[in-house]
């Protein structure tokens, strides 16, 4: 392979990464969008995703006439159920706060997975990240309770999107050693769907045209925001891949008041978000170097 063409498939990796972390972001931007007009509650939004997602993941495996080789049952469970929560709190924060803070506090989870590591794994106990740690902790703290002595607890939710989505991520990692990406999309997605329903079908309805609009627009984003991160991350390295992905707190506390509407952050939230920005960067480099 020449070097041009090794040097286009990196660069298509990096807008691909990068395109994932626009099209998450707008799929809970269209959550706050669709306040306005209907009123839908998040779960439901969570609801149609994995069920969009599992006729796509079906449909794809159909075409391709893969078979499913499921091999660790409780990683692929632990993993759907895990997911399922964080993208259920996610969604909840969303509309409780503002779509930059929740996507903000959304990704803390490296933050989470590092203090795991260090609890259960002594190989990776130094205290160069726990500081770190504790820094972007700092920068949380800005995001809940900027320039007031108590915090708004709607935050919490965003806040739990993450600690749940670290759970999500460490299954993932595990899955990853025994299944192929469809194995695991299709049983997140599978297994979402009637999880979802069982928690929570007092909110799930037939949807009029304008509702059914909003919650495929969602969905499709996510989904899409999905294929894109699976597709950047053949092409990336894990280091560039994360650092790209944390771009998403960026992208929220600068499109936040033009795309969503939302608040411009304070000075105190904008400093709240480049610590856990710059924690997420040195987390993904330090992983990289210790796998």
């Amino acid at each position: 392979m020449t070097k041009h063409k090794v040097l286009s498939k990196e660069l298509l990796g990096c807008l691909a990464v990068f395109g994932s972390a626009f099209f998450f972001y707008l799929s809970t931007v269209t959550i706050r969008w669709s306040v306005l007009w209907v009123t839908l509650d998040p779960a439901f939004f969570v609801f149609v995703r994995f069920l969009l997602g599992f006729v796509v993941i079906c449909s794809l495996l159909y075409f391709k006439k893969q078979e499913l080789k499921p091999v660790r049952y409780h990683f692929l469970v632990g993993r759907a159920v895990s997911n399922c929560v964080a993208v259920y709190c996610f969604y909840k924060g969303v509309v409780l706060t503002s779509v930059a803070e929740a996507n903000i506090l959304n990704m803390t989870y490296p933050l989470f997975i590092a203090v795991f590591s260090w609890i259960f794994l002594k190989a990776q106990r130094d205290a160069v990240t726990m500081v770190i740690v504790l820094v972007a902790l700092t920068g949380v703290w800005l995001i809940l309770a900027p320039e007031k002595a108590e915090p708004d607890l709607n935050h919490l939710w965003g806040l739990a999107s993450g600690f749940s989505a670290s759970f999500a991520i460490v299954y993932l990692n595990f899955s990853r050693k025994f299944h192929d990406s469809e194995t695991i999309l299709f049983y997140m997605f599978g297994l979402g769907v009637p999880i979802t329903f069982i928690f929570f079908h007092e909110k799930i309805f037939v949807p009029n045209a304008q509702e059914l609009y909003y919650l495929l627009v969602c969905a499709g984003l996510g989904i899409c925001g999905q294929y894109l991160l699976t597709l950047g991350f053949r092409y990336v390295t894990a280091v560039e891949g994360g650092i790209i992905s944390s771009t998403r707190i960026l992208l929220a506390a600068i499109l936040g008041p033009y795309i969503a509407s939302d608040p411009s952050l304070s000075l105190s939230g904008w400093m709240g978000a480049l610590l856990i920005f710059v924690a997420n960067i040195y987390l993904t480099i330090r992983k990289a170097k210790t796998a």
